[in-house]
């Protein structure tokens, strides 16, 4: 159980880490649903679809050097030169993308339909984000989590401050005619946004500049092979994984006519944050349990442990998908302050149980990141990446959003699927299947009941909700009993 005890340790700090700043972040989302600050879902569309190429563009500049830095890490002894070979690695090509990015601004902007201005400050942004991939890492490799959460947090807070200053509280204080006139402009919404985000991400790595000035530069070329070689493919299944999660945003933009386009996609993006609490969950134990598998793969029966974490994974899950789903139209007014964007609530226990997928999928991944075998991630990942372009392709321009949503579910539960069957081939581990499907089949099948049948009656709703928590303590209470006990 010592075991298991840092594992609950790590995973608790990392999720402060996440869940807290998303919780903050859940300001945001009102905030920008809001029609004194953004008019209307197409505005939030427009956001929508800019973020949604950040998510691309974070992963080809991290191209798989994160996981690559985690196992080499664990597997040199020069630990040194680990540091450096990666820390040097992204350095040099996030200052290239820069100067390339920063020259060809113009052509991108026309390419991708995306206004110069806002271009430009995601540029910066990316490359100051880039830079702190590996400090970042190294803080959970060397067992670090509150320094990690400390600065994670901060960064938040520093975004949503901004947030709240440039849309709430700059108008007010430039009317009184100060100094504040002279920063304030009109419409220009969408650009203080980004100047939120730039800031927080400078803020974030001066924190961060300390490693820079410790680090030892050494580069070992040979070693720098060997991580690009364990990397590549875990970059492949990085921009497949974009695609599965924000690219629906921009295939809408592409195949919907252009007076309903946005529209959808600001519905269709707010609705989708309600889904927020799976990912913050499978988010944090993704965190807690990386570090977790590379560092124990060498002791006595590991796939045994291996097999435990999943099955209290599917189970905390199962409650979170259901109590979700049970209360979503509670939660809907305070995150979603619009009933414009109320239209495509349909979507939420479809995107809620895509990303419990997605986090079962995560923890079946084990087995080919201990066998360095990442190109099954990659393969894995591709396939996914292809069912959700083929079904937004065929469906979108009947079913708009709902095409997306469905898409994403089957993409992801496609992947788990496939992992669980690959893994068992390649490095066998005991899942409890009885006792994970009967988990996931209550839970999908009450779900299904709560929203589709008795939506808005809580008295059921809350019934079943019980009667899920009844059989998770009835069959988890020996582990239970010794997880409270330590």
């Amino acid at each position: 159980m010592s075991a298991f005890k840092s594992l609950f340790k790590q995973t608790f700090i990392y999720g402060l880490a996440t869940v807290l700043p998303r919780m903050l972040s859940f300001l945001l989302v009102p905030l920008y649903t809001s029609e004194a600050v953004l008019s209307s879902p197409a505005e939030y569309g427009k956001v929508s679809v800019i973020f949604s190429y950040f998510v691309l563009f974070n992963v080809i500049l991290a191209y798989g050097m994160e996981t690559a830095f985690f196992r080499f890490f664990n597997k040199e002894d020069d630990k040194e030169k680990v540091i450096g070979t990666s820390t040097i690695s992204l350095v040099v090509s996030s200052l290239a993308f820069f100067v390339i990015a920063l020259i060809f601004q113009n052509q991108i902007s026309s390419y991708i339909d995306i206004d110069v201005k806002y271009i430009n400050l995601v540029i910066w942004i990316l490359l100051l984000d880039a830079l702190v991939i590996i400090p970042f890492a190294w803080l959970r490799a060397n067992e670090k989590p509150m320094r990690y959460a400390t600065i994670k947090i901060f960064n938040v807070c520093v975004n949503i401050g901004l947030n709240l200053f440039f849309l709430l509280v700059l108008k007010n204080l430039a009317e009184t005619g100060n100094l504040f006139e002279t920063i304030y402009r009109p419409n220009f919404e969408i650009s203080y946004i980004f100047i939120a985000n730039l800031v927080a991400s400078a803020f974030t790595l001066l924190l961060m500049a300390s490693f820079y000035f410790k680090l030892k530069y050494k580069f070992d070329s040979r070693l720098w092979k060997q991580m690009m070689h364990y990397a590549i493919p875990v970059l492949v299944a990085g921009i497949a994984f974009s695609i599965n999660e924000t690219f629906d945003r921009i295939l809408l933009k592409e195949l919907l006519p252009v007076d309903v386009a946005e529209n959808d996609i600001g519905m269709y993006s707010a609705c989708y944050k309600l889904a927020l609490f799976m990912t913050l969950f499978a988010t944090a134990y993704r965190l807690g349990i990386e570090p977790y598998f590379f560092s124990h793969a060498k002791t006595k029966n590991p796939q045994k442990n291996y097999a435990n974490i999943l099955e209290f994974f599917v189970a905390f899950g199962s409650i979170i998908l259901l109590s979700v789903v049970v209360f979503a139209d509670i939660l809907k007014p305070f995150i979603i302050r619009s009933e414009a964007y109320w239209e495509a609530m349909w979507i939420v226990p479809i995107i809620l149980l895509a990303n419990f997928c997605l986090g079962i999928y995560h923890n079946l991944s084990v087995w080919y990141k201990i066998t360095d075998r990442t190109k099954f991630g990659a393969y894995i990942s591709v396939i996914g990446a292809v069912i959700t372009l083929v079904i937004n392709f065929m469906f979108i321009e009947t079913y708009s959003y709902k095409a997306s949503a469905v898409a994403t579910l089957i993409a992801y539960a496609t992947m788990m699927l496939l992992s669980y069957y690959f893994g068992r081939k390649y490095y066998p581990i005991p899942y409890n299947l009885k006792k994970i499907g009967l988990y996931l089949v209550v839970s999908i099948g009450l779900s299904a009941l709560s929203f589709y049948q008795y939506r808005g009656e809580y008295l059921i709703g809350i019934t079943l909700l019980v009667v899920f928590l009844g059989l998770v303590i009835m069959l988890e209470k020996n582990q239970l009993k010794q997880i409270l006990k330590r």
